[in-house]
């Protein structure tokens, strides 16, 4: 499964970097936006005893324009996760079914879909101790683990999000970058100098 799945991601990266041209993306003002137009179920008042941090589409908010998704996604310890169906069954939550990758997905009492991603990976308590406030005071992954977590997933909207994310970032928040990506997946440090430069070719930084 490792080996599909970083084969699909070195294609998705060679096909992009065959046909991109510098400063051929959306406007740089439009790439430097951070906004949080589209309000967000507080978990907060919900998850009160499980450590979480957002994660996915919601999170990326924090690290380049936002797009619009209705998908609502964390990120727990697997350790967690009775403890997190405790508290969301107690405020009329429903599950409605689980992640292939681990976890549950759930209905909760305003309609939101929620996606409670379990994980035990040796990286996850540092995610939850070191996460960035993000809009409706939600914590949001940091973007080195959320690079992380898109770099193993390597679904096509996964690799755009990151070079674009990527492409925005300071130089300090890219060694912070590599320094997860080289101790906890270092096969894909190549992969990840190829989204950084996707990214900088984008905003015509390159």
């Amino acid at each position: 499964m490792t080996d599909t799945v970083t084969t699909k991601r070195k294609l998705l990266i060679f096909l992009a970097l065959k046909r991109v041209k510098p400063g051929s993306g959306s406007s740089i003002n439009f790439l430097n936006q951070r906004t949080w137009k589209h309000p967000v179920t507080n978990l907060n008042n919900i998850l009160q005893q499980t450590p979480f941090v957002v994660v996915g589409g919601i999170a990326t908010r924090l690290y380049m324009p936002e797009r619009m998704t209705d998908d609502l996604d964390i990120l727990i310890l697997a350790s967690d996760a009775t403890t997190a169906k405790q508290e969301l069954e107690q405020v009329g939550s429903r599950q409605t079914g689980t992640l292939s990758i681990g976890g549950s997905i759930w209905e909760l009492p305003d309609g939101t879909s929620l996606d409670v991603i379990e994980s035990n990976e040796a990286w996850v308590k540092k995610a939850l101790q070191n996460s960035n406030l993000g809009g409706d005071k939600l914590p949001i992954i940091a973007l080195p683990y959320l690079v992380l977590m898109k770099l193993q997933a390597s679904r096509v909207q996964d690799i755009a999000d990151v070079s674009r994310m990527l492409g925005g970032a300071s130089e300090e928040t890219l060694a912070q970058v590599r320094e997860v990506i080289n101790t906890y997946l270092p096969e894909a440090g190549e992969d990840l100098e190829s989204l950084i430069i996707l990214g900088k070719l984008e905003r015509g930084d390159f």
